[in-house]
């Protein structure tokens, strides 16, 4: 893959960047920047070593136009406050005031241009307007780096297109981030544990079918915990189920028992009887849910005690763990413990840890912890899983 060295010297030169700024917004308040920080080491580079450096990313999933509540203003003035040094910014991706903008750079100079999805030529379907929207960006400019890892699994016209317009290559957090997933699928460390959580386990299949032959154990909690339980035989009451996965389910349960593979299931959850933060509820075996005090209208949502206390154990034996997936509705303080516990686990163990990402990364920095307690955060949670499932990623492709 291509690198930052292969462009030469940079100084003079205009570089387009493509992060990934997509940060949660409240009120126009960012509540977690860790994609910005993320991005700071190859912005700092490309400032350093002279280039003028015009930044692109998208924020939210706007239609193709402007949408106030989608500005990367804000993502500026962070920005700006955390290199110490001026971000301009260009409410415009493409015309006359971005154009201005561009064009009236010095050397170590940064803008950072709006929101790419406001225009949709970023992510059309059709490969010629994507072409002609990353030649409007790469206008004035002469060289391409691309660093937002959580985008190229994507084949938009910023990942893809401007990568063949423009000479190109990966900046240093993509650099990082696939030297982490290379790491996780060929060079594990072993014991090597992989925990999954999150709502659904059809959004988690490829991932379980790539690594079941490589991991020494799957640890399942979150929602999609639920029909595992179901595939055994067991009453999950008004949980969330899929139904339609219990199938493939238990053709996982068959395959890991005839490799050798432990998966871990919770034996004991927590349920409560209604999806509400101040919801009454109770911790009951994982095999009783439908006999808990809430009978048919029982609703999983956190793993017990006791199966946080087993994953943790797990988890701190281990030599290399995986993490996708909070294990319960973090987001409400009753139903929190369990992905608590298993991050706590995660900072504890002296093997390498990864948080792949997504609603793992917002979990972990909502609960307090820091970036630095583990061994790798990932800036991309779609992308971490689809390398993971063994898929070409368009936006890495295009850098080889």
């Amino acid at each position: 893959m291509r690198t930052i060295e292969s462009l030469g010297s940079l100084r003079s030169r205009t570089v387009i960047v493509r992060c990934d700024l997509n940060v949660p917004l409240s009120e126009g308040v960012i509540t977690d920047d860790g994609r910005i920080r993320a991005s700071l080491t190859t912005i700092r580079e490309l400032r350093d070593a002279g280039a003028r450096v015009v930044l692109i990313s998208h924020l939210g999933r706007p239609k193709g136009e402007p949408e106030e509540r989608f500005s990367l203003r804000p993502v500026a003035a962070r920005m700006a406050e955390l290199l110490e040094t001026p971000v301009a910014f260009v409410a415009q991706t493409v015309g006359a005031d971005a154009d201005a903008a561009v064009t009236g750079l010095g050397d170590g100079d940064i803008v950072l241009l709006e929101n790419l999805r406001f225009n949709p030529g970023e992510t059309s379907k059709d490969a010629g307007e994507r072409l002609a929207f990353a030649q409007q960006l790469a206008a004035h400019a002469d060289a391409f780096v691309s660093d937002g890892f959580g985008v190229v699994h994507r084949r938009q016209a910023s990942v893809t297109e401007l990568a063949g317009v423009l000479p190109s290559a990966a900046g240093r957090l993509v650099a990082a981030e696939l030297e982490v997933l290379e790491r996780l699928t060929d060079r594990a460390e072993r014991p090597y544990a992989v925990v999954l959580g999150g709502s659904k386990v059809s959004d988690k299949l490829g991932v379980i079918s790539h690594l079941i032959e490589r991991v020494d154990t799957l640890l399942i909690g979150g929602g999609m915990l639920f029909t595992f339980l179901a595939a055994q035989g067991h009453d999950v009451a008004s949980s969330l189920l899929e139904k339609d996965q219990l199938d493939t389910v238990r053709g996982y349960l068959a395959e890991a028992e005839r490799r050798g593979v432990r998966i871990v299931l919770p034996t004991d959850v927590i349920v409560a009887e209604a999806f509400a933060a101040d919801a009454a509820h109770e911790t009951v075996a994982a095999d009783a849910i439908g006999r808990s005090s809430f009978g048919a209208a029982a609703i999983g949502l956190d793993i017990g005690p006791d199966s946080a206390a087993e994953f943790a154990r797990v988890i701190r034996e281990s030599a290399t763990v995986f993490w996708n997936g909070p294990m319960g509705v973090f987001e409400m303080a009753a139903f929190a413990e369990g992905t608590r516990t298993v991050a706590q686990a995660l900072t504890d163990t002296a093997g390498f840890t990864v948080v792949g990402g997504g609603d793992s990364a917002a979990a972990v920095r909502a609960l307090g912890f820091a970036d630095t307690d583990f061994g790798h955060i990932s800036t991309g949670g779609g992308a971490s899983l689809e390398f993971l499932e063994g898929k070409q990623l368009p936006g890495l492709e295009v850098l080889v």
